[in-house]
């Protein structure tokens, strides 16, 4: 595999794709951005609400908001065996199951009546969301040319901002009046439409068992030096996502006294700067001549606005501003490492993207357990060394010795 952004155009006459000019899959990427929406919003949207949880549940904050990271485990597990299972026996009914397995999952959180139950049910959640994510985006990469990834799967992805800019703080204003239970039953509810949705679309699936599925695939045999170069990549880049994804309202919160209703327009700005960063990114990841030299500047930028961030808490339009620049840098590196780990041969590929998966949620349970951690021995005060210091460990992975 290549870790660069030229196509291999060999490997892709090889594997059959459509023409580099062909029209991107525009209903199948729908169908998985909003999928992504939901798989996201079932862990994200409790955000705003990790103050109100530990209240109802009689804990403290920091054990509710490790519910990410319980979440993030489950998550990972899943997505590594989906992954390897998708590439044998097809992806269809991990990309179907998934969500509706989902919904039924989220209803139990919803309805659970002590802090123990609500974690059972959240880590059955995770396993529902691990075993759609990997899959999507190797059915994605699979129905794209490699010149189109950067674009495709930035599309794909985006389902994850739109939560930021439309779930969460569409969740903080309705949770106002349903709470963080009634949220849960919406999630529920989206998950069914999904499901829905991908049955439709994948009914003439494409690349799912391919002409080398005869060999097993092995995680063995996914783990090139380059991809694991990648997924340390990624799971750097997902760690300072997490960290500001988990805490920003909270930050915002504590930092300035705001109610929980006050913080949706910040929440917005903050994910609308996600959004045009994962756009941005797709097509730089599709254009520029070297997707690792974009992930590490991006990443160092990201570094450098974190401390910011942290360090400067001056006034509620600062802090919204510097977010805003935060959560735009970081969005820009994803695509370029995701298009990278796509242009791999078509037997592994749903295992070499079950495997990111997991690596995600290293970097969810990382961001969940550094962040908790931090905030009872310093305060957000610490938050920003923290996270420059792991978006300078990911840029340097990217841009040593990247050739």
């Amino acid at each position: 595999m290549t870790v660069t952004v030229r196509p291999n155009r060999a490997l892709h006459r090889l594997l059959g794709r459509s023409s580099p000019s062909g029209r991107l899959p525009w209903v199948l990427l729908a169908v998985a951005c909003l999928t992504m929406f939901t798989m996201s919003a079932s862990g994200t949207t409790r955000a705003p609400f990790l103050i109100d949880m530990a209240r109802d549940l009689s804990v403290s904050v920091a054990l509710v908001a490790n519910l990410i990271a319980i979440n993030s485990i489950s998550w990972g597990i899943t997505s590594m065996l989906a992954g390897a299972g998708s590439d044998r026996w097809g992806r269809r009914p991990f990309l179907v199951g998934g969500p509706l397995a989902l919904m039924f999952t989220t209803v139990g959180v919803a309805t659970a009546d002590s802090f123990l139950s609500v974690a059972v049910w959240v880590t059955l959640a995770g396993a529902c969301c691990g075993m759609f994510s990997g899959v999507i985006f190797a059915e994605v990469s699979a129905r794209v040319a490699p010149n189109q990834q950067g674009r495709a799967l930035g599309w794909a992805m985006s389902g994850q901002s739109l939560t930021l800019l439309v779930g969460v703080p569409l969740a903080a204003w309705v949770g106002a009046w349903i709470g963080w239970r009634g949220v849960n039953i919406c999630v529920a509810a989206l998950a069914l439409i999904t499901a829905i949705g991908l049955f439709a679309v994948t009914a003439r699936p494409i690349g799912s068992v391919s002409a080398t599925a005869t060999r097993i695939p092995s995680i063995r045999t996914a783990l090139s030096r380059p991809v694991l170069r990648l997924l340390g990549m990624g799971i750097a880049e997902r760690v300072c996502y997490g960290l500001i994804a988990v805490y920003y309202a909270t930050f915002l919160q504590w930092t300035y006294g705001l109610s929980l209703g006050m913080v949706a327009l910040p929440l917005a700005i903050f994910a609308l700067g996600n959004i045009i960063g994962t756009v941005l990114g797709g097509q730089l990841a599709d254009r520029l001549p070297d997707r690792l030299a974009i992930f590490g500047s991006a990443m160092l930028a990201s570094g450098v606005a974190a401390l910011a961030l942290f360090g400067w808490p001056s006034d509620v339009p600062t802090s919204v501003a510097l977010g805003f620049c935060y959560v735009f840098f970081n969005a820009i590196a994803r695509p370029s490492m995701m298009a990278s780990l796509g242009d791999v041969p078509e037997h592994v590929r749903g295992t070499v993207m079950g495997l990111n998966s997991t690596a995600n949620s290293i970097g969810w349970l990382g961001a969940a357990a550094l962040g908790g951690t931090m905030i009872g021995s310093f305060g957000f005060a610490g938050f920003g060394p923290l996270t420059a210091g792991v978006a300078v460990i990911g840029a340097a992975l990217a841009l040593i010795r990247r050739h």
